[in-house]
């Protein structure tokens, strides 16, 4: 009996991984040079980014090409000519709808016309809008006006010439405006260009984009015919000591981006169709253009479907002289934005980017920032691969941890974070959300019996005073009381003692148990650790108990255990059935099998549910054939 109990239970401790700490300095120039070379490098970096995404989307492609044994060259060229036929097909569409618009643009004057009156007409009287720029412009001279208390300015009399008599009259005064001289209009007028300049304004930015397509085009049909080249090289460069991380990093970028990028496509498509379809059923003009557009712009995280929307919107007042057009227009793209976000999007993405939604926002930000509309667009798919590549670089983690959408604390530490700040609104919420349509007793082992493993482990510590302790058990009681599934019945009958063994986090476990117990139509009545201190053992009732757990949450309590089950054992007799809970304990198999001679019980276990699958069978009289974790 001696060697077991220098020998602690092994338990599993909860502990939460720190982020690979590098010194900030370094870490703040590291970003300072990569945001530099971002910014100064963009005519450079915008295409190779773009080429590196669009052979994301077209290797498949190539891929089946090849496998039609057409070879690596045209198989990539093909690709490559069919993805800009296609969008150069759609830049012609939408440049053939944009000039009709203009065209027809001026032929809707007159509505437009129509409904400013429309909105300053009214029922009788004056409008509404002339009644209050009355009322805006009476209070203003209102403001401005003198105090009416106040004696009028009587003006001095008039200047007589020197020499002139007394009762001679005044010399007229010189007949000048009131307000000074007339003021003479300057036009500033522009000389006219000449056509060298002309082909210089229009044409720069033409040419500057083209050079952009075209280094876009060089770079996509390199990089997709030495795209294993290219592979062997990053992994080279990554370094070849773990070739397993660095296959599972390029891996995981390609296949989150991939999808990325082909459910986004799909998405938009089932967006923009019908934005197309139910804009030309109710007559909006070029419904063709504004569905293309509400396809394109939907690559824009949230404000894309605003900026869409908001054409076709401007374009429906203009349309007709009514009001219908326009509420028509603005329901279509209410509807169909409602089932593209609940009904579309979570059945297509199987499952998320990996980014979480304020990461998403600032993506959009900082790549716009530094590459303008163009990172707008790249901004998800960019920061997609930096959250991947900081998910499996231990000096990038901190990446991951600000912009994924994993959370940064496991849910059984942040239930504790809760109760140590006293708010348990919030601990239930975080448990709910956890385990939604978990029964209450997983919910109870899996995340706050987890949280109270975590204050026991700060109390051994020291680093938790008897007050905040106090704090967390009564936080984990309320918890308890409102997970609940049901009230608590009035159970009668033999109950089992549900016993705190050391202190109140031990109480508030005990507390589970019989709540579980109260599940199982159950009497668990919950006794603190003074209760079976040597002096008040002998108040404790000696009928009416059918079992007896002792609950502890510090797995390295076995001669405590022992000395307990003991003491219990002279009050009770060999008669009351007494388990030993070292909740969230490993096996020990030594333990197990001997349990009756080092723990003076009849067994341990160290999950909530195996406490009330040892227990229930003794309760009411049917013992299993199979002890669990007894002594043989």
């Amino acid at each position: 009996m001696t060697g077991l109990f220098r020998t602690p239970v092994p338990e599993t401790p909860v502990t939460i991984e720190p982020v690979q700490k590098t010194a900030p300095g370094l870490i703040l120039g590291i970003l300072v040079v990569a945001m530099l070379a971002l910014y100064f490098g963009r005519d450079i970096l915008l295409p190779l980014a773009l080429a590196i995404l669009l052979s994301f989307v077209l290797a498949p492609l190539a891929l089946r090409l090849r496998r039609l044994r057409l070879g690596r060259v045209p198989s990539t060229v093909l690709s490559v000519m069919l993805a800009f036929s296609i969008l150069l097909g759609i830049g012609k569409v939408v440049a053939d709808q944009v000039v009709d618009l203009a065209n027809n643009l001026q032929h809707y004057e007159f509505n437009i016309l129509m409904k400013i009156r429309s909105l300053k007409q009214a029922s009788s009287g004056e409008g509404i809008m002339d009644r209050a720029t009355s009322i805006v412009r009476d209070i203003t001279e209102e403001l401005k006006s003198e105090d009416p208390s106040a004696q009028p300015a009587v003006p001095p009399p008039p200047r007589q010439q020197a020499g002139a008599g007394r009762g001679a009259p005044a010399a007229p005064a010189a007949q000048l405006p009131a307000n000074g001289p007339e003021p003479v209009p300057v036009v500033i007028q522009q000389p006219q260009a000449s056509p060298v300049e002309l082909l210089r304004d229009l044409g720069g930015p033409v040419a500057a984009v083209l050079a952009q397509a075209g280094i876009t085009v060089v770079f996509l049909i390199f990089i997709m015919l030495q795209r294993e080249d290219l592979r062997d090289r990053v992994i080279r460069l990554a370094g070849t000591g773990d070739l397993r991380r660095t296959t599972e990093a390029l891996n995981d970028a390609a296949k989150r981006v991939s999808r990325y990028l082909l459910m986004q496509l799909i998405v938009n498509v089932t967006y923009g169709l019908p934005i197309g379809i139910g804009l030309w059923l109710i007559g909006i003009p070029n419904p063709l253009l504004w569905g293309m557009l509400s396809t394109v712009l939907r690559f824009i995280p949230f404000l894309g479907p605003v900026i869409a929307a908001i054409f076709p919107i401007v374009l429906s007042f203009a349309v007709e002289p009514g009001w219908t057009l326009p509420l028509l227009t603005v329901a279509l793209f209410l509807v169909v934005e409602l089932i593209s976000n609940n009904v579309v999007e979570p059945w297509l993405y199987g499952s998320s980017t990996g980014l979480s939604p304020l990461a998403i926002i600032v993506a959009a930000i900082f790549w716009t920032t530094l590459w303008g509309p163009v990172g707008l667009l790249l901004a998800t798919p960019l920061t997609v691969c930096l959250v991947v590549l900081g998910r499996h670089v231990p000096q990038l983690r901190f990446i991951d941890v600000m912009l994924g959408d994993a959370p940064p604390l496991p849910a059984e530490a942040r239930v504790y974070q809760r109760l140590l700040a006293a708010d348990v609104i919030e601990a239930r919420e975080v448990i709910e959300t956890a385990c939604e349509d978990c029964p209450t007793i997983q919910v109870y082992d899996e995340i706050l019996l987890a949280g109270l493993k975590l204050a026991e482990q700060d109390r051994r510590r020291g680093a938790l005073s008897r007050q905040v302790q106090h704090a967390v058990a009564e936080g984990a009681l309320q918890v308890i009381d409102e997970l609940a599934e049901e009230p608590a019945a009035d159970l009668r009958g033999p109950s089992v003692l549900c016993i705190a063994a050391r202190n109140e986090l031990d109480r508030a476990a005990a507390a589970m148990l019989a709540q579980a117990l109260a599940e199982r139509g159950l009497l668990g009545e919950v006794l603190p650790c003074e209760s079976v201190a040597p002096r008040a053992i002998s108040a404790l009732p000696r009928s009416g108990v059918s079992a007896i757990c002792l609950s502890y949450l510090d797995p390295q309590a076995s001669v405590h255990a022992r000395r307990l089950a003991r003491r219990l054992r002279g009050h009770y007799g060999a008669s009351v059935p007494i388990l030993v809970g070292f909740w969230g304990a490993q096996s020990d198999p030594a333990l197990a099998d001997d349990a009756r001679r080092v723990l003076a019980a009849d067994g341990w276990v160290s999950t909530l549910a195996e406490a009330v699958e040892w227990l229930v069978p003794r309760v009411v009289g049917d013992e299993p054939a199979e002890p669990h974790r007894e002594a043989s």
